[in-house]
C-alpha cells in the first residue's frame, strides 16, 4: 500500500508532536506546580509575620487554638519541642461547601510571645488540586494537540500542495514520456533549487536517452537495408544452384534447407525492421478506417489457404467497427491475427470472426486443447516448435494497438476455443 510524501511525513510529524508534548507536559507540570508553590509559600511567611506581630500587641490571639475564619491557630509547646525556621507540608481538610476533602499549604512555626513562653503557629491556605490540575492539562493538550495536528494537514493541503506542485509536473511528465514520441512536457515554475536541479537532471538524461535511442533506430534500419541485398543475392544464386541437374538429390535437399533458413531470415529481417518502425513512429498518417472492410478484404486473401486446409470460416458483423489508425497499419493487424488464426489450426477445423461497434473477436479451434502462455504476445514466442514462424506477429499486432490505435488487444481460451479480442481502450 502506498502513500503520498504529505501523508508520510505528516504521519511522523503527528507522532512526534505526540511525544514533544507529552514531554513538554510533564515539565510544565512540574515548573508551575514549584511556582505556585513557591508562591503560596512566600504569601504564608508574610502572613506569619503579621500574626507574631500580633500576638504580642494582643494576648487573645494567643487563644485562637483551632483553624477559623483567620485560617491560623497557635499552640502552647515546651521548651524542648521548640524548633527554628519555617515548615512547609500539604494536608488534606473537610471542605462543607464542596462535600469532600480539599487540598490545603499548611506553614508550621515557632515563636516565643511576650511572657517567654514556647508557641507553634500553623497558618493554612487553599492550594489547587493536583487532581483536578493534571486532568484540566492532559484535556488541554489533547485540545492542542489536535489543533496543531489539523493545522499541519491543512497546510499540508494549501501550503505544501503548492510548494510540491512542480514535483508533480515532473512527475507526469516522466509518466507521459516515451522513447521516440515527441512530447511537449509542461513547464514549472520554481524557484526552489532542488525542483529547479531535478528538471535540469532529467532533461539531460532524456537527452541522452533519445541520443542512444535514435542511434539505435538507425543502427537497425540501416542493419536490415544493408541485409536485404546479400540475403536476396545468396537467395538467387541456390536458386541457380537448384535448377543445375548436375547437383546430386542429397545435395539438392541441403540446397533447399539451406534456402529456406535465409527466406526466413529475410522475413524476420522484415519483422524487425517493421515493429521498429512502428514502435518509432514512423506510420503517422491516420484516419479513420472501418475495419469491416479491412476484415472482409484479409479473408478474401486467406480464402484458398482456408480451403485448402478446410477450415470452416464464420463471419458475422453486427455493426460498423470504425478506429482512427494508419491505413497500411490496419490491414497488418488484421492480417497478422488471421494468419495466426489460420496457420495455428486444425484441418477441418474452425474460425468465428464477430464485428460490432466495440471491436473484432477472432476465434480458432485449439490444435493441442490447451490455452496459451500469458507471453503469447512478447517477441519471438512461439506456441509449438515451427521453423517457419518469426515469432514476431502477435508482437507486432499488440504494438500497433497500442502505439497507433487506441485499442486493447486480449487473449482467451474459452471452450477449446483461442479467442483474441481488439477493443477500444473505454469499451
Amino acid at each position: 500500500m502506498s502513500i503520498s510524501l504529505k501523508n508520510y511525513t505528516l504521519k511522523y510529524l503527528a507522532l512526534a508532536l505526540l511525544v514533544i508534548i507529552a514531554v513538554w507536559a510533564a515539565l510544565f507540570y512540574a515548573v508551575i506546580l514549584d511556582e505556585l508553590y513557591d508562591n503560596t509559600d512566600d504569601g504564608l511567611k508574610d502572613l506569619k509575620i503579621q500574626i507574631i506581630r500580633k500576638a504580642y500587641t494582643d494576648e487573645a490571639t494567643l487563644q485562637i487554638k483551632e483553624f477559623n475564619f483567620n485560617q491560623f491557630k497557635i499552640t502552647p509547646v515546651n521548651h524542648s519541642q521548640y524548633k527554628e525556621g519555617n515548615f512547609f507540608r500539604n494536608q488534606l481538610f473537610y471542605m462543607e461547601y464542596d462535600d469532600e476533602m480539599e487540598p490545603y499549604r499548611i506553614l508550621e512555626t515557632y515563636f516565643v510571645d511576650r511572657n517567654g513562653n514556647c508557641q507553634k503557629l500553623e497558618i493554612r491556605t487553599s492550594t489547587v488540586e493536583e487532581d483536578d490540575f493534571r486532568l484540566d492539562l492532559f484535556f488541554a493538550l489533547i485540545f492542542l494537540y489536535i489543533f496543531l495536528v489539523v493545522s499541519i494537514v491543512l497546510i499540508n493541503n494549501i501550503v505544501l500542495k503548492k510548494v510540491w506542485k512542480p514535483f508533480y509536473i515532473t512527475l507526469d511528465n516522466l509518466g507521459k514520456y516515451e522513447f521516440g514520441k515527441l512530447y511537449k512536457a509542461k513547464q514549472s515554475t520554481t524557484e526552489i533549487r532542488e525542483f529547479k536541479l531535478l528538471d535540469q537532471k532529467i532533461d539531460k538524461m532524456i537527452e541522452r536517452n533519445e541520443a542512444a535511442f535514435l542511434q539505435q533506430k538507425q543502427f537497425i534500419e540501416n542493419a536490415s537495408h544493408e541485409l536485404q541485398t546479400p540475403l536476396a543475392i545468396a537467395i538467387n544464386k541456390l536458386d541457380l544452384l537448384i535448377e543445375k541437374e548436375s547437383f546430386p538429390q542429397d545435395n539438392l535437399i541441403d540446397l533447399s534447407e539451406t534456402k529456406n533458413g535465409l527466406i526466413r531470415l529475410v522475413n524476420l529481417n522484415k519483422s524487425l525492421l517493421m515493429l521498429s518502425r512502428i514502435e518509432n513512429n514512423q506510420y503517422a498518417d491516420k484516419s479513420e478506417i472501418e475495419m469491416n472492410e479491412v476484415l472482409k478484404h484479409v479473408l478474401e486473401d486467406f480464402l484458398d489457404l482456408l480451403q485448402f486446409k478446410n477450415i470452416d470460416l464464420d463471419f458475422s458483423e453486427s455493426a460498423q467497427f470504425k478506429t482512427v489508425i494508419n491505413p497500411d497499419l490496419a490491414y497488418i493487424l488484421i492480417s497478422n491475427l488471421i494468419r495466426n488464426a489460420v496457420k495455428y489450426n486444425s484441418d477441418g477445423g474452425k474460425i468465428i470472426v464477430t464485428v460490432d461497434s466495440y471491436g473484432v473477436e477472432i476465434k480458432n479451434t485449439s490444435i493441442g486443447n490447451e490455452p496459451l502462455s500469458e507471453l503469447v504476445f512478447n517477441r519471438f514466442y512461439k506456441a509449438v516448435n515451427d521453423n517457419s514462424s518469426t515469432g514476431l506477429g502477435l508482437s507486432i499486432v499488440k504494438s500497433i494497438a497500442e502505439n497507433h490505435a487506441a485499442l486493447n488487444i486480449l487473449y482467451s481460451f474459452e471452450n477449446n476455443f483461442h479467442v483474441f479480442s481488439l477493443k477500444t481502450k473505454n469499451s
